[in-house]
């Protein structure tokens, strides 16, 4: 069965002055999918972003929300969003209690009930009374995706939410992102710069380059048929000539040899090598990350 879209972006475009950052892109957020959105410095990611959550406007395009058109259904489609971008703003002085309580009093139908909803739901029970900035990093991240919640949104963007966190705290942050989808039914766009926690975390990635978006898929689809062997062998020559003569080949600058990874033919290209009287000191199965993929595309950009 086919999940329902959440939001939906179309030919989405900005120009500031006179040049594009934005150009054309389409993409859409199913319901329960958490979606990962990444691009290197200058993309267009964090614009995108600002558009989607109405800081700014589209020069041209449209987002929907739950059905409701950003530019002329803006308060219905907002009621069916929660943000955080960048970091979330909260009150240091006060308890996290009173953080919540100030902004449910800006959302109809929101009470003290829900407070304690997100509260357990974020698991901040025990130090929900407490002020704010005796919280860690994690703490008030956690707090700040509660505040999100709060209008039971079906859709929630998060700005590199696993950002300064210790690694406990960003498998925290994963499983907590992964429960919100899979238990709850929200629609989640994260953006990272964390390509191993992205791979670990989303369901489908978007890869954004220069305001176009150059791939999209499911993480499985985008790694598929990209598992590789690395080859240490010597005489380094004799050996990269032997298996350029038998696959495709590509030498690395740490002095090995990647081929593809056949499980019928690597035995025998082994044979092959120690037969043309090459050494061959190392076989290593190298499984596809997200990392090298993002590098080839984007042609080495890093990422914002």
């Amino acid at each position: 069965m086919e999940k329902k879209i959440t939001l939906a972006v179309d030919n989405l475009r900005k120009v500031i002055g006179k040049r594009e950052i934005i150009k054309g892109l389409t993409f859409d957020l199913r319901e329960g999918e958490v979606f990962g959105f990444l691009g290197p410095n200058g993309a267009g990611k964090t614009t995108t972003i600002r558009m989607l959550v109405g800081l700014i406007k589209p020069t041209a395009g449209s987002i929907y929300i739950c059905g409701y058109n950003v530019e002329n259904q803006f308060r219905e489609a907002m009621s069916n969003l929660g943000c955080i971008v960048e970091n979330p703003e909260l009150y240091p002085y006060l308890s996290g209690y009173n953080n919540l309580l100030h902004f449910a009093r800006m959302i109809d139908g929101v009470g003290e009930d829900r407070i304690r909803e997100v509260t357990e739901l974020v698991g901040l029970t025990d130090r929900i009374h407490d002020k704010v900035k005796t919280y860690s990093l994690g703490m008030r991240q956690r707090l700040g995706i509660a505040q999100a919640l709060l209008g039971r949104p079906k859709v929630l963007i998060l700005d590199e939410p696993t950002n300064g966190l210790d690694p406990a705290g960003i498998r925290e942050m994963r499983q907590f992102i992964r429960f919100l989808a899979e238990q709850e039914g929200l629609s989640v766009l994260v953006s990272s710069h964390l390509l191993s926690e992205i791979q670990l975390l989303c369901d489908r990635v978007a890869i954004i380059s220069k305001g176009t978006i150059i791939k999209i898929d499911t993480v499985e689809q985008l790694l598929s048929n990209r598992e590789r062997v690395v080859w240490r062998v010597s005489p380094f020559e004799k050996g990269k000539q032997v298996l350029s003569s038998l696959t495709a080949i590509e030498v690395k600058d740490d002095g090995t040899i990647l081929t593809e990874f056949n499980e019928q033919k690597t035995p025998e290209w082994n044979k092959q090598l120690v037969s043309a009287g090459v050494s061959v000191t190392e076989i290593n199965r190298k499984m596809p990350v997200l990392e090298d993929l993002f590098l080839e595309l984007t042609g080495g950009d890093t990422i914002e």
